[in-house]
């Protein structure tokens, strides 16, 4: 039995390995309502923020080797006091997936706030930030015949580089598949923030899985297009599936891609289907963005149920 003075030694000791969290420059702040502001600082901001506030116990070893890792990963994901350097059109996109994360019980982590309970939000809180995303959302004109000729001028452009014979591939070697258009209709979302619309598609190993149930995890060759689009409505409100803007695909394979969980990502932008990423580890953000899921296997838009 190890006496309780050497312990205490021990803890003494590691205490001098605890990690250096320092709070950068504030460079600009994320302009929402204040109800909204409130739940971002209350929940988000420890993390996501240079103006993280440590509790005393943050700053013990080994959970401050924790906190700090949270820190550095919520950082690099998003950062409410360097909202300035995001576009309009990013920023947008950063607060409805962080809304998303949140409606989906994906975020704040369950790691973090089971030493910060007073990060979770209420179910209050959740409607308040839903309620400003649906705010921010893109009015689609009616009957507007812009897109609706976008649509019919992209097609023969599509089909042109899909039939050419070199065919696109991400830096991380991921070709594009143009089958994926054939292939069953797993679910829809909306991204309210740019007016568009995501398709997503399953190959026929997904689908045996889905009927199966057997989609945590998913089975090794499942592949998951998400493909998005802009929003036509029409007189009456219904949304129809406008021009073509980008495809994403998730592929299975436990082992080629044991460094992202399992997971290949690539991505196709325009009808020129122009491969997202310069470099192979472009799949870092991807990762990084799908974390958060880890529970579903890292997929967020999970199949519409039979």
């Amino acid at each position: 039995m190890i006496p309780l003075f050497l312990l205490f030694g021990i803890f003494a000791t590691v205490q001098s390995l605890r990690p250096e969290i320092t709070n950068p420059p504030v460079t600009g702040e994320v302009k929402v309502p204040h109800e909204v502001q409130t739940i971002l600082r209350n929940s988000c901001y420890d993390c996501h923020s240079n103006q993280t506030n440590l509790t005393w116990y943050d700053k013990i070893v080994p959970a401050s080797w924790l906190v700090a890792q949270h820190i550095k990963d919520g950082r690099n994901g998003l950062n409410f006091s360097e909202w300035d350097k995001l576009s309009p059109a990013d920023q947008k996109a950063k607060l409805w997936e962080s809304v998303n994360q949140v409606s989906q019980g994906a975020m704040p982590l369950q790691s973090y706030t089971l030493a910060h309970p007073q990060a979770k939000l209420s179910q209050n809180d959740i409607k308040v930030l839903q309620n400003y995303i649906w705010s921010l959302r893109v009015n689609n004109k009616p009957q507007d015949t812009a897109k609706i000729e976008a649509l019919n001028d992209q097609s023969a452009a599509l089909k042109k580089v899909e039939n050419s014979a070199k065919i696109p591939q991400t830096p991380n070697g991921i070709a594009y598949v143009a089958d994926y258009k054939n292939w069953a209709v797993v679910s829809t979302t909306q991204r309210l923030d740019n007016g568009t619309m995501r398709i997503i598609y399953g190959n026929d190993i997904a689908i045996k899985a889905i009927k199966e149930k057997k989609i945590n995890p998913w089975p090794d060759g499942a592949i998951l297009a998400k493909a998005a689009y802009e929003e036509i409505e029409d007189e009456d409100g219904n949304i129809s599936q406008g021009a073509f803007k980008q495809v994403e695909f998730m592929s299975k394979d436990h082992k080629k891609y044991k460094k992202t969980n399992g997971w290949g990502f690539s991505r196709f932008k325009t009808t020129e289907l122009i491969p997202y990423g310069k470099r192979a580890d472009f799949v870092i953000e991807c990762m990084n963005c799908h974390k958060p899921m880890e529970k579903n296997d890292y997929v967020f838009t999970l199949p519409i149920r039979q």
